[in-house]
C-alpha cells in the first residue's frame, strides 16, 4: 500500500509514496551511482498519467508493475506518459510499454533532433561527445570511452518517436490537475518541467536536482551554449511562484527557489574556477578539467572512470564556451584543438 513520503527514508528505496491526493512517487532502479529515477503517477478516472518512466532494463518493468499493483492497477492502466526529456532513464521504458500496452507518449518538441540521431542505427552512440573530446585535447579519454561504450549504450531501437511533440506552454490535464509544460533547455535542448500551479508542485525532471547538478548538453544535438541556456532556464523557473520540488533523482523538497539559488551559486563558483585555471596556464578543456575537482566528493579527474571523465571534459567545454561569450577568456583553434587564453580586453 502507498505510504506518505518520509524524508528520513532513503529516497531511492522501492515503494509507492503519496505526495498529495492522487499523486504518487515511484522510485525505479538504475544501474549506476544515481541509484534510481523517480516516476510520478497521477491518478485519472480511467488510469494513470506517469511523468517519466525509467530505463528499459531487466527488473525495472517488474518494479513499476509492483508499484502499480499497490495502487490497484497494472501496466496497462498507464494511459499516458509525459516524459521530461529524451535520456534513457526517463524515456526508454515508456517506449517499451507503449509497444506492449498502447499508452500515449508525449515528449518536448525540442528533443526532435536528438531523438532522430539516437534512433538511427547508423549513428555511433555519444558521437558528438567523442568529437568534443578530441577537439578539446582529450583524445586519450575518447579512446578509453570507446572501450566501455558497449556497457553504456542502449540499442537504437530503444528509442522511437513519441505520439505527441509537446510545445512549451501547453496546458495538460492529469488527475484533475492542470500541468503547465515549461521549456527548460540546458540539460537537454527539449527538456520540459511540468508546473502544477494550484497544487504548488514542480515536476522538475533533471532541471533542478536537490543534491547534485545535472550534466549540461549531454545529447547528440546540443545547442550552441547549453550552460547559457541552462542558467536562463533556471532564471525562468525562479520567476515562477515557488513550489515543492519533485525531482527525477533525489528526495522531494519544500522549495524549488531555494535549490535554484544554490545552483546559481555553484555555477558562479565553477565559472570562476574555470577562468582561474586558464589564468594559471591551462589552455584546453582537458587541462582545465584536470585542475578542477569533481562530484560532491571533490574527486580528482584521474580518479574518475572513463565515462565520467568524458562528462567532466564536456561540462568544462560548455563552461569555457560561456566564459568566451562573456569575454572572460579567448578561444582560438590550434590545428584541430580548441585552445583558450585569458582575455586582455
Amino acid at each position: 500500500m502507498p505510504v506518505d513520503d518520509d524524508p528520513a527514508r532513503p529516497w531511492y528505496e522501492p515503494g509507492v509514496f503519496t505526495l498529495a491526493e492522487g499523486v504518487f512517487r515511484i522510485p525505479l532502479p538504475l544501474p549506476d551511482e544515481l541509484r534510481a529515477v523517480n516516476a510520478y503517477a497521477l491518478a485519472d478516472d480511467d488510469g494513470f498519467t506517469l511523468i517519466d518512466s525509467g530505463v528499459v532494463l531487466d527488473g525495472v518493468r517488474d518494479r513499476l508493475a509492483q508499484a502499480l499493483k499497490e495502487l490497484g492497477a497494472g501496466l496497462g492502466d498507464v494511459r499516458r506518459f509525459l516524459v521530461t526529456h529524451v535520456h534513457r532513464d526517463h524515456y526508454t521504458q515508456a517506449v517499451a510499454l507503449r509497444r506492449d500496452f498502447g499508452a500515449h507518449l508525449g515528449l518536448g518538441v525540442g528533443e526532435r533532433a536528438s531523438l532522430a540521431v539516437m534512433s538511427d542505427p547508423s549513428t555511433q552512440a555519444y558521437r558528438r561527445q567523442l568529437e568534443d573530446l578530441r577537439a578539446n585535447g582529450a583524445a586519450a579519454v575518447a579512446e578509453a570511452v570507446l572501450s566501455v561504450l558497449p556497457e553504456e549504450a542502449l540499442p537504437h531501437e530503444a528509442w522511437e518517436a513519441p505520439d505527441e511533440w509537446i510545445e512549451p506552454g501547453t496546458l495538460l490535464h492529469a488527475g484533475g490537475r492542470r500541468l503547465e509544460a515549461r521549456a527548460t533547455p540546458g540539460h537537454t535542448q527539449g527538456h520540459l518541467v511540468y508546473l502544477d500551479r494550484a497544487g504548488a508542485m514542480l515536476f522538475a525532471g533533471d532541471h533542478v536536482l536537490p543534491h547534485i547538478t545535472p550534466s549540461i548538453g549531454l545529447e547528440p544535438a546540443p545547442g550552441r551554449s547549453p550552460l547559457g541556456d541552462y542558467l536562463s532556464s533556471l532564471h525562468a523557473v525562479r520567476a515562477l511562484p515557488d513550489a515543492r520540488l519533485l525531482p527525477a533523482h533525489g528526495p522531494v523538497t519544500a522549495s524549488t527557489h531555494a535549490r535554484i539559488d544554490e545552483l546559481f551559486e555553484h555555477h558562479d563558483t565553477r565559472l570562476s574556477l574555470t577562468a582561474a585555471a586558464i589564468e594559471r596556464g591551462a589552455s584546453t578543456a582537458f587541462e582545465v578539467s584536470n585542475l578542477l575537482r569533481w562530484t560532491g566528493r571533490e574527486r580528482r579527474f584521474e580518479e574518475l572512470p572513463p565515462f565520467h571523465q568524458m562528462l567532466a571534459v564536456v561540462e568544462t567545454v560548455w563552461h569555457l564556451r560561456l566564459l568566451t561569450d562573456q569575454r572572460r577568456v579567448v578561444a582560438t583553434e590550434d590545428g584541430e584543438i580548441v585552445r583558450y587564453a585569458p582575455s586582455t580586453g
